[in-house]
């Protein structure tokens, strides 16, 4: 007896709030890869902020009243698929802090928890998906984010990725590990520490000779490809799933559309 096919997975793909404002290529980049990873693919209209700049404030009501609207909108899914490791760290691992034990609110944090992912390691650990018949010459550098490495373990999955790009090569730079400043609310909060700190960052991404930095979160690249372009830098700037899409070619983030 053959044994069944189980059916394909439906997903929800969080989009965040910066995709959705100001790179909804990223969002559209991440629904066709995990459309090609044979996901049925759903994005909740009704989705809002993860809560994790309340939460980084110190609003505990405020990010508490946030999640638990999240978790009734999300827990029918299979799995919920978040192209930032700072969104994703924050239903994962903070969403369920935010309640009592006893709470009927934690246990519910808890499952939402288990089936949510950021989006590069739900495609080569879960989905083991791996690009096809895609080509660019061109050298890049990553970036690590704080909350994707620190708090969801993703650091070897992009470059798994990304090798699988004909002509792409990796020089990765120092320190790529480190934070690049942008830290949410701490560039509003500290604007000459975290100037500093991604002067530092940029100094090494320059080094490598790169044309392109990649990386898994928006508002980390943001922080970045501003500053190198300000520094008069040419290193262009894109999030890993756009290049994974095929939108190698199209304009880097802080280009003209």
């Amino acid at each position: 007896m053959s044994t069944p096919i189980p059916p394909p997975p439906r997903v929800a793909l969080f989009a965040t709030c910066l995709v959705d404002a100001l790179r909804p290529a990223i969002g559209f980049s991440a629904l066709e890869l995990l459309e090609q990873a044979g996901c049925v693919v759903e994005v909740p209209p009704t989705q809002t902020c993860c809560g994790q700049p309340a939460l980084n404030s110190g609003d505990q009501a405020g990010a508490r009243a946030l999640a638990e609207r999240n978790i009734e909108l999300l827990e029918g899914f299979d799995a919920i698929i978040i192209p930032s490791g700072s969104c994703a760290g924050t239903l994962r691992a903070h969403y369920p802090e935010l309640f009592p034990p006893t709470s009927p609110w934690h246990a519910r944090a808890q499952a939402l928890a288990a089936k949510t992912y950021e989006l590069l390691s739900y495609l080569h650990d879960i989905r083991h998906w791996r690009p096809e018949n895609l080509a660019l010459p061109a050298s890049y550098t990553y970036h690590d984010s704080c909350s994707g490495l620190r708090e969801l373990g993703v650091k070897t999955q992009p470059r798994a990725l990304l090798a699988g790009i004909a002509g792409l090569t990796l020089t990765e730079m120092a320190e790529a590990e480190t934070c690049c400043g942008f830290g949410g609310t701490f560039c509003v909060k500290y604007p000459a520490l975290s100037t500093a700190i991604v002067s530092e960052k940029t100094a090494n991404i320059a080094a490598t000779g790169a044309d392109l930095l990649l990386g898994g979160d928006l508002g980390c690249l943001m922080n970045m490809a501003g500053r190198l372009h300000r520094q008069g830098h040419r290193v262009r700037a894109y999030h890993a799933a756009e290049l994974l899409a095929g939108r190698g070619a199209a304009p880097a983030i802080g280009e003209p559309e």
